[in-house]
């Protein structure tokens, strides 16, 4: 790791810690305005709001020449070569409901490649960091994508589309692939599903339809821990990924059941 990507990672942590003391301080209250986007089920608070523009701030203090997308809005060209990635809350529904599943994610681009990523827990209030090149950690400790090697006792964590076609076609999916795995969890977001690929706790992950602030942090912590990705799943706007001993049998799987079209 550069000394270029110690910086963008302590500027990722600084910024994350700027707004994780209060999100997770809201967690219990259930004192949230919330209101719609993309349709009835797509939630927003006014915290999403609250911590992009606080995690933008602070890191525009920090590096002011660098760009910025954020799920809420944000979107700044810079002058750097550094965008940076920021999903305020991801898995707003969760964090609404006071479930388990939501987190913090940001990362940093470099001339279009992902370096850095860092994704916080809200409920289990742990963190994931990953450089690229140097391995992935969860509270400072490294991890690893588990050694499962029997496809038939994966458990594999997948996530739905706001849409309601869409979810339609992602149910019929489900239906190919369950006979097959252990079973399925829907954890709710994107950034911890990747994070829990990360660290073992589920053995494969798969879903479209994400947008690059879903998935840039927590895919290049799996991948730091060993977690392999189908390069076929992401031609076709999908996303896949898994414990290198099940991965080609699951990517087949997956692309079979129509994972990559629904």
């Amino acid at each position: 790791m550069t000394t270029a990507h110690d910086e963008l990672l302590a500027t990722a942590e600084a910024a994350m810690d700027l707004v994780v003391p209060r999100l997770r301080s809201v967690l219990d209250t259930m004192d949230l305005a919330v209101t719609t986007k993309s349709s009835a089920t797509d939630l927003v608070t006014e915290f999403d709001q609250w911590a992009e523009a606080t995690i933008v701030e602070s890191i525009s203090l920090a590096r002011p020449d660098d760009g910025f997308l954020g799920e809420e809005g944000t979107a700044a060209d810079g002058s750097s070569g550094v965008v940076w990635l920021i999903d305020p809350i991801d898995g707003t529904t969760n964090f609404v409901y006071d479930l388990p599943g939501c987190s913090v994610s940001i990362a940093a681009e470099v001339d279009g490649v992902t370096c850095v990523g860092v994704v916080h827990d809200l409920v289990r209030d742990e963190r994931f960091i990953a450089s690229l090149g140097r391995g992935a950690t969860r509270d400072g400790q490294p991890i690893s994508a588990s050694p499962k090697a029997d496809l038939s006792t994966a458990l594999v964590a997948t996530g739905f589309s706001y849409d309601a076609d869409r979810r339609r076609a992602q149910a019929t999916v489900l239906i190919e692939l369950l006979p097959a795995v252990r079973d399925i969890r829907r954890l709710g977001g994107a950034a911890v599903d990747l994070c829990a690929l990360a660290c073992g706790r589920v053995d494969a992950y798969y879903e479209r339809g994400l947008s690059p602030w879903d998935s840039a942090a927590g895919a290049l912590i799996a991948a730091e821990a060993g977690a392999l990705f189908d390069d076929r799943a992401a031609l076709d706007g999908a996303l896949a990924g898994a414990s290198p001993a099940i991965a080609e049998e699951f990517f087949s799987l997956v692309a079979a059941a129509g994972g990559h079209e629904a």
